[in-house]
């Protein structure tokens, strides 16, 4: 029983050396912001329910892919303030072909106060490299 035990870990170990060898063909990338064109809300909300938010974004190469939304919560002592920024991966390649694809993609949002929420889309930098942003109000009903 020993041997055999013996003969399993010294095979999972060279598997697992093996299968950890690093080489050239890794692909590198970075996390990076992407810009969101446009987002679809209802025109108010009901307290307690799940939404799509819907949201555009832009994808200017083929080098940039979408990964997922962070939504960031803030409040004011009148409304729910949830910063939305989508998260792309930049691969590094050599060339980048230009693709200016708009994609759509979703998160759902729960409703649990009776606030206006209002959601601020991100959208880039200006030219003085502030942040810029759709800002959308959504009223509360109960």
């Amino acid at each position: 029983m020993g041997k055999l035990y013996l003969k399993l870990l010294t095979i999972a170990f060279a598997l697992t050396t093996v299968s950890c060898s690093l080489n050239d063909d890794d692909i590198n990338f970075k996390y990076t912001p992407l810009e969101i064109t446009g987002a679809t809300l209802p025109d108010t909300f009901e307290l307690g329910e799940v939404y799509d938010v819907n949201v555009n974004i832009l994808r200017t190469n083929d080098c940039n892919l979408f990964d997922r939304f962070d939504v960031t919560r803030s409040f004011t002592d009148t409304s729910q303030i949830r910063t939305v920024s989508a998260i792309g991966i930049a691969l590094e390649k050599d060339s980048c072909a230009d693709v200016n694809d708009e994609i759509e993609d979703l998160f759902q949002f729960e409703v649990l106060y009776t606030e206006p929420y209002i959601f601020r889309f991100y959208t880039g930098d200006d030219v003085e490299g502030e942040a810029e942003f759709i800002e959308i109000e959504v009223p509360v009903k109960e």
